[in-house]
């Protein structure tokens, strides 16, 4: 059975970073506001198949930690709450963005390709596997029984909902094209999910390094 600590919190972790900003959410407004809501659906469905592979990846190698060491294991812990308390101050002192929907002028493309596009976009991104590898053992038991299911389980959940979410921002995407003032109201928006993301991945780094002093 997989021992999985905290979801609740897992899950609105997951939501606020599949919230923030990043160079995965700009390809897919970028492809919805240049070619409609069904090429930044096709986005939205290559960056959640990209994202697969990195949680794969992840549970792996996080599984062969645990195997090799118990040891290895806590200091990638350890590590993993630097990290998230890093992202999270950066974060916090990030500025406020103001390129319009479709800044980032990318040549039409078919469908299949906008998937693939996806795809590459989020494989590419070492910044991911980062992420997971620091982002996942924080909900996960110390037992060595069942990790690895725990952490691709993690992973999925964690995909599925980003790629449900990322596909409300083809829509919106779309549909506030050319409206200045629903481009206004999102990057407002984006600016204040950012502080908030980076509050709670602080607080996530925090309270995993006072727990484990005790």
């Amino acid at each position: 059975m997989p021992d999985i600590h905290h979801f609740t919190l897992f899950l609105l972790s997951g939501l606020l970073l599949n919230m923030t900003p990043g160079a995965d959410m700009l390809f897919i407004v970028s492809r919805s506001a240049q070619q409609g809501a069904r090429a930044g659906a096709m986005a939205a469905l290559g960056v959640g198949a990209g994202c697969l592979v990195h949680v794969t990846a992840a549970a792996v190698g996080l599984s062969a930690l645990i195997a090799a060491s118990d040891l290895a294991f806590s200091v990638v812990k350890w590590l993993g709450a630097a990290y998230l308390v890093w992202l999270g101050m950066g974060l916090l002192r990030a500025r406020p963005q103001t390129p319009s929907l479709a800044s980032a002028r990318l040549p039409a493309a078919t469908l299949r390709a906008v998937f693939w596009q996806g795809v590459l976009t989020n494989v590419l991104n070492p910044k991911i596997v980062l992420f997971f590898l620091a982002f996942l053992p924080q909900f996960v038991g110390a037992s060595t029984s069942g990790q690895g299911w725990a952490f691709l389980l993690l992973g999925v959940v964690f995909t599925v909902n980003g790629t449900l979410f990322n596909l409300g921002v083809a829509w919106v995407a779309a549909r506030a094209r050319g409206h200045m003032a629903g481009v206004g109201r999102m990057q407002c928006l984006a600016h204040w999910v950012r502080r908030l993301t980076g509050v709670m991945f602080v607080g996530l780094g925090l309270r995993l390094a006072l727990a484990s002093r005790v």
